[in-house]
């Protein structure tokens, strides 16, 4: 099985801390975020991980190199921005298998095994969202789903504190998921121009414990609280 991992991205929001150094090999509880997520996608065996780079990719490909923690590694460095789907588009040419995961280079999971979206997963879908509870749902936009998991609808950030599900940057696509993007188009957003777009995608609702890293109260919160 084979995973992609979006790492590309300036992470402008982290400011001085990621202008020389990527973000996903930021340290967390001794280990990098990197680290964390091999050690999920180990757990369902995915035996290669595709990064897709750019920023700073020399210096990742110095760190990480042909193999990491017995997972082996290619990269899909973009030359150019592509936004997320673009990213995806340019990772997927070294992608064989079906489904495979794509994970946010920025988030971390805890209490949770990406066992379970495998065993939610159905051919037929295009692909399966992570979606997990957070108690105010203002800073992400949020997921409406049926009882059966297929999402009716991304509702973009509220103005209103309450609690909901949200977009967790974990995903498990078939490879038809290709045919929901936008045509002769090279940069694009998966989150803005795809999924609003797409049929048979489902949600996995989750309680996981999650948080991503991409700004520094949410990075410094995982550095003092996050562990497995």
């Amino acid at each position: 099985m084979q995973a992609i991992i979006l790492c590309g991205g300036l992470a402008t929001r982290l400011g001085e801390t990621t202008k020389t150094f990527p973000k996903i090999l930021l340290d967390i509880a001794g280990q990098t975020v990197l680290a964390w997520q091999i050690k999920m996608l180990k757990d369902v065996n995915v035996e290669e991980v595709v990064l897709a780079s750019g920023h700073l990719h020399d210096v990742l490909y110095e760190h990480v190199g042909a193999c990491y923690d017995g997972i082996r590694i290619r990269y899909a460095k973009e030359e150019k921005r592509l936004g997320t789907g673009g990213a995806i588009v340019n990772a997927m040419r070294q992608i064989y298998t079906s489904p495979f995961f794509v994970l946010n280079g920025d988030v971390l999971l805890a209490g949770f095994s990406l066992r379970e979206m495998l065993g939610h997963f159905e051919q037929q879908m295009a692909g399966l969202l992570l979606s997990v509870h957070v108690g105010d749902i203002r800073p992400y936009g949020e997921i409406v789903a049926d009882n059966d998991g297929k999402i009716q609808a991304f509702r973009e950030k509220q103005s209103t504190c309450r609690a909901g599900y949200i977009n967790g940057g974990v995903y498990l696509f078939n490879r038809d998921i290709a045919e929901a993007f936008p045509k002769n188009r090279e940069c694009f957003s998966i989150e803005r121009d795809v999924f609003p777009y797409t049929s048979n995608l489902y949600a996995l609702k989750t309680e996981a414990s999650w948080i991503d890293i991409g700004v520094p109260e949410r990075l410094a919160y995982a550095r003092q609280r996050f562990c497995v």
